[in-house]
């Protein structure tokens, strides 16, 4: 059964985020707002949760979904090898429209698709995400329709294409940008970090922070990596 929460009442908020957090520990996909478009979330630890997510969108293994965590300390708990200038965008946009692609920790028991021993992550700057974030520890998340179509920017577009795919519904309002544009995402997994998708955090800005960012133009055909919001 399918349930949606509108989030901007206080009552219906605590009982969504508590609907999401039992979904989530039983292996079930839910939708939640983020601060680009709405994300389909499921555990990033469970394989059984992330092959569902996967088929959900209707998309295979070779497209792998990022992780988004509650907090920035998380990083070092899930990638190895962090970059200085990776951990210096983290914390400057972080919570935020940057995505960024690390070497995964090797311990970890996960299985999010063929990531080459890759992680893809980012913290959204949305209270309703982090809340939930921190109830269920990191979630496998990618845009909330199906591969092909436009990104949700509401719960009402993610219902439209998820359906029943989808046990909890998490609905805070459109989206602000309105235009389903998702997070730059960074390869941080080499000694220069490259733009690998551009999103809502322009070249630019990055290179405010670091200035050594190289654009998509700079990159080799076989370095693209392919990642969902």
């Amino acid at each position: 059964m399918t349930t949606s929460y509108d989030c901007s009442d206080p009552a219906q908020r605590t009982e969504g985020l508590a609907a999401a957090q039992r979904a989530v520990s039983l292996k079930q996909c839910v939708v939640l707002p983020t601060d680009t478009v709405y994300g389909i979330g499921a555990d990033a630890f469970s394989p059984q949760a992330v092959a569902t997510l996967l088929a959900s969108k209707g998309r295979g293994r070779n497209m792998p979904p990022p992780v988004l965590i509650p907090r920035i300390q998380t990083l070092d708990g899930l990638a190895t090898d962090v970059h200085p200038d990776a951990r210096r965008l983290a914390e400057a946009f972080w919570p935020g429209g940057l995505t960024l692609i690390f070497h995964a920790q090797p311990s970890l028991t996960w299985d999010l698709g063929d990531t080459l021993g890759t992680v893809a992550l980012r913290m959204p700057d949305d209270d309703v995400a982090l809340e939930l974030l921190t109830l269920t520890g990191p979630l496998a998340v990618s845009s909330a329709n199906r591969t092909g179509q436009p990104a949700a920017t509401t719960a009402a577009d993610a219902a439209a294409q998820l359906a029943e795919s989808v046990s909890v519904y998490l609905d805070a309002g459109p989206r602000t940008s309105g235009d389903g544009t998702g997070s730059t995402i960074v390869d941080a997994t080499g000694e220069v970090l490259r733009v690998v998708r551009q999103g809502t955090l322009s070249l630019e800005r990055l290179r405010e922070v670091v200035p050594g960012v190289v654009g998509i133009d700079g990159i080799d055909g076989e370095e693209s990596i392919r990642r969902d919001r």
